[in-house]
């Protein structure tokens, strides 16, 4: 769900229609209607994040609060719901008392740029595209592992890890009557060298990262071998099919081999210290 950034909208398809028609203003948060989510949608978007018990919701741009007031009543988070409209926020605590979740979620009356959200485990969005690309530096410095959902737009070039498309008859804008629901992952930080230790010194890996993308060189004595995958959270796997298979897990600043199938086997349970910014030592 989103809000009206310091820009209050009384006509909501008309305001989108107005957003459409001009040109992007210099700075995003100036402008972002309040659009409804409607309640299929809240769902979706809570469930296609896993949320539980366990959870911190943040739903920036929370508009009447009912993603964070869901999360709280039906999956056992606590939460907290931004908005820069007065009016709203009042009475997204209304609803919340309502509800009898006023103990487990809070609404503030701030600027989502503004807004620590280092505590979510969930990030939850309905903003607009140029919104979300200004808050991307912000989410992906995230734990590793923190989801982040998206009504509708996505973040650019840091692609989703999963879209789902959700009938939603009530939908007050647009003639489709479908949302578009994207998950990211915040990935963990793994650009750079790695060195094995002991035994295992003769290994050394080299990463590259592009979002949740990564490509290395791993150094086994004299021989290397050109790996690439995924990562999720703090976990790394390879993505390259066939015989060998890798699988990693970071544990602060050192990788983990938990998983080796082929030519890769001998490197099960190797750990890996990052370098920093010089290549590893030689025997």
């Amino acid at each position: 769900m989103t809000s009206p950034h310091k820009f209050r909208v009384y006509g909501r398809a008309l305001a989108l229609l107005l957003w459409l028609l001009r040109p992007v203003p210099s700075h995003a948060s100036e402008e972002v209607p309040f659009i409804t989510t409607p309640d299929n949608v809240t769902l979706a978007m809570l469930r296609l994040a896993g949320v539980g018990p366990r959870d911190h919701v943040i739903d920036l741009g929370s508009g009447d609060g009912r993603i964070v007031i869901v999360a709280a009543k039906h999956f056992g988070a606590s939460g907290l719901g931004v908005e820069i409209v007065p009016e709203l926020v009042q009475r997204s605590r209304e609803n919340a008392k309502s509800a009898g979740v006023e103990r487990k979620v809070e609404f503030r009356e701030q600027d989502l740029f503004k807004t620590d959200i280092s505590k979510a485990t969930v990030v939850t969005l309905y903003l607009l595209p140029e919104v979300n690309l200004q808050l991307r530096p912000a989410l992906l410095a995230l734990k590793p592992g923190t989801r982040v959902v998206s009504h509708d737009w996505d973040m650019g070039d840091w692609s989703p890890d999963h879209t789902i498309t959700v009938a939603a008859p009530d939908k007050t804008i647009g003639r489709e009557k479908l949302s578009r629901l994207h998950l990211w992952v915040v990935p963990a930080r793994v650009e750079g060298h790695w060195c094995a230790a002991g035994r295992s010194s003769g290994n050394r890996l080299h990463l590259t990262q592009s979002h949740q993308q990564w490509r290395g060189t791993l150094t086994r004595g004299g021989s290397t071998l050109d790996l690439r995958g995924i990562i999720e959270g703090r976990a790394l796997r390879s993505a390259d099919g066939g015989a060998a298979e890798l699988r990693m897990k970071m544990h602060g600043e050192q990788l983990q081999v938990t998983h080796a199938i082929g030519p890769l086997s001998p490197l099960r349970g190797v750990r890996f210290a990052r370098a920093g910014a010089s290549p590893c030592a030689t025997n």
